[in-house]
């Protein structure tokens, strides 16, 4: 079987770390940020880990 291709953008949007778990960024942190509170956006800035079932999707497009 060819080695299988990354998808580039997805290659840019998630990280994974040294345990193999992969890293992703929060939504709702980009825009219409006057409403939410500093603890929320702080909140909002920190990597989450991608759900159990969106995992063997993203390691497909990231060629795990």
């Amino acid at each position: 079987m060819p080695k299988l291709k990354t998808k580039k953008a997805a290659a840019k949007r998630f990280k994974v770390t040294g345990s193999g778990k992969i890293l992703r960024r929060s939504n709702f942190a980009r825009h219409i940020l006057t409403k939410k509170s500093s603890k929320r956006k702080r909140h909002l800035a920190a990597s989450k880990l991608v759900s159990k079932a969106d995992k063997a999707r993203v390691c497909e497009m990231l060629g795990l």
